[in-house]
């Protein structure tokens, strides 16, 4: 008999859902079906895969609601965000629908004129997706959507705070497949609380070619360190801890906003989210003003859960017992619920803790510069770098923001920089590998040179 886990309401701490605690017998067996389907899948013409992919976006984007309410209910997002995540998490696989028809290849003849030259991509086989629980849809979207395109059949494994989300969606998907004979284990859902042995059985097997990982950096690590026996095809997002860098000639309205867009999604509970509040000495008291003005206004979910939010409490409480300077809130609420409120500290250590780890919670933290090359300097004093923010309404130093802040995505006078046409990801202990864009199908293809003559 299949045990269950439950599913927290973070709004209230209740139970929203029970779902079944799948084991080493389930895995294995939709391992079985991807391997199985999956050729038949990659043969498919490249036409074929784009309609059902494009059909899938059609139904994700009627039943936004339905999803929504999902989502809204285990991870306690705010509905409107909510709703919003549901259209970014759909135009994945309409964007990837637009891929499957593109892949890249090239011929011609070799340069000593002995033959010809054909380059093609081929899937690189079944997929294990691992995701996490701040997106439930978009972040399972950006793999299952380049895997389907390319060719590859995936197996997704949704966090065990948030699976609910996906056991939706790859219903609504396993819907489509049907109306066109496809197998559903083209698709495969794995719901449960034994991460560590999944990703250790499956990457062991042969039939799985690749695993793509959102979390973690030192999750990341260790699942690196598995696929090196049998070099499995990866990809890593990763940690972040980003640095938001605000010039003497920043027009303040704008880094406000942009500031909440970067800072307060999801609770601050995003891997790009703005950790490091960099401010030109000459901005720094009106900045926090007007930012503490405005986190105020803004509703703010709760965190995911109670682990989540003493984790955060914590480091904001170490910051202010080494001196840093509390503006607002730092207290946990009373009542139900996983919230932490809207937070800003200011004259912090150096060492502190909270400048060196991913908070992933509504805290913004403030330092200054006076030159705008030691402010680039402190942003980069960082092993992360999935993401920077840079605001100036001067030419040369937003071109210096753009060019000398070392991260994989880079906004400039703008706080929200995801797009599904954009490569996500990052450098140094951030990851590897990209999600969405034309690069995004790439992680899921080999090259393959035939020689003719």
């Amino acid at each position: 008999m299949t045990s269950t886990f439950d599913v927290l309401n973070p709004r209230t701490g209740a139970v929203y859902a029970t779902v079944d605690n799948h084991t080493s017998d389930d895995w294995m067996a939709a391992l079985s079906e991807a391997d199985q389907h999956g050729s038949a899948w990659a043969a498919l013409s490249p036409r074929t895969r784009s309609v059902i992919l494009s059909e899938i976006f059609l139904e994700l984007t009627e039943r936004t609601e339905e999803i929504a309410d999902i989502i809204h209910a285990e991870s306690g997002k705010p509905i409107a965000e909510a709703q919003g995540e549901v259209a970014y998490g759909a135009e994945y696989f309409r964007w990837f629908a637009e891929e499957a028809v593109r892949l890249p290849g090239r011929f011609g003849q070799a340069p000593s004129g002995g033959g010809h030259i054909a380059v093609t991509r081929i899937p690189v086989g079944p997929v294990l997706a691992i995701t996490p629980w701040n997106f439930p849809i978009a972040m399972a979207a950006r793999k299952i959507a380049p895997a389907l395109a390319a060719g590859c059949p995936v197996i997704v494994k949704p966090a065990s705070e948030t699976p609910m989300t996906m056991v939706k969606v790859v219903q609504i998907i396993h819907e489509v497949f049907a109306r066109h004979d496809i197998p559903a284990g083209v698709v495969s859902i794995i719901t449960t609380t034994h991460d560590a042995e999944l990703s250790a059985e499956l990457m062991a097997d042969p039939r799985l070619a690749k695993i793509t990982f959102t979390g973690s950096t030192n999750v990341g690590r260790i699942l690196v360190r598995q696929s090196a026996d049998r070099l499995l095809r990866t990809s890593m997002e990763l940690g972040g801890n980003a640095a938001f860098v605000v010039d003497q000639h920043a027009d303040l309205n704008q880094v406000v906003a942009g500031a909440i867009a970067a800072k307060l999604r999801n609770a601050g509970q995003v891997c790009i989210a703005a950790n490091r509040f960099i401010v030109h000495e000459s901005r720094a008291t009106e900045f926090v003003e007007l930012l503490a003005k405005a986190m105020q206004a803004t509703d703010i979910g709760p965190v995911i859960s109670a682990r989540q939010r003493d984790r955060i409490a914590q480091l904001v409480d170490a910051a202010v017992t080494e001196g840093a300077d509390l503006v607002i809130g730092g207290t946990v609420p009373e009542g139900e619920g996983f919230y932490y409120p809207a937070t800003i500290l200011t004259n912090i250590p150096a060492e502190a803790r909270i400048l060196h780890e991913e908070i992933f919670g509504p805290v913004a933290t403030i330092t200054t510069f006076t030159e705008l090359a030691d402010g680039v300097a402190l942003a980069n004093s960082t092993e992360f770098g999935l993401a920077a923010y840079g605001f100036s309404t001067d030419t040369d130093a937003a071109h210096y923001l753009a060019t000398n802040l070392r991260a994989g995505m880079v906004g400039i006078n703008r706080g929200a920089i995801s797009d599904p046409a954009a490569p996500f990801g990052g450098i140094g202990q951030s990851g590897f590998g990209r999600e969405g864009g034309t690069e995004g199908i790439e992680e899921y293809l080999a090259v393959k040179y035939i020689a003719l003559p």
